[in-house]
């Protein structure tokens, strides 16, 4: 059965002191840690081996937001691809772009620059 915002609010770990899981369907679940922090998860399998999807923290990862998520992780499976390594692939991707914002500007500031100095400046 489908989760509701309502009863993931109310989740509570288990009386055991132990993580519990809250299936969603289609892999996605919520896990409520013994401390009472609630990470959303997606259990899939990508060439034969089982791997687990992480999507974020409730409440600033919605419901909503969880299930867009495992859809566009499936998407991605039936393309063939590993969503755990696309994840990081476009990250790395972030990082290398921010990096070099800050170079390129810098790069040419000096470039414009470098004409009106003079070799004592």
């Amino acid at each position: 059965m489908p989760l509701t915002d309502t009863a993931i609010r109310n989740a509570k770990p288990s009386p055991e002191g132990k993580d519990s899981k809250m299936s969603d369907g289609g892999g996605l679940y919520l896990l409520v840690k013994a401390n009472g922090q609630k990470y959303w998860r997606m259990n899939y399998r990508y060439l034969g081996k089982q791997k687990t999807l992480a999507i974020g923290v409730y409440p600033i990862a919605t419901l909503k937001h969880a299930r867009e998520a495992r859809d566009e992780a499936k998407r991605l499976l039936l393309e063939g691809i590993d969503p755990s390594l696309h994840r990081q692939q476009l990250r790395a991707t972030n990082q290398t772009e921010a990096r070099n914002t800050f170079e390129i500007v810098g790069r040419e500031w000096f470039n414009k620059r470098k004409a009106q100095w003079t070799p004592e400046y």
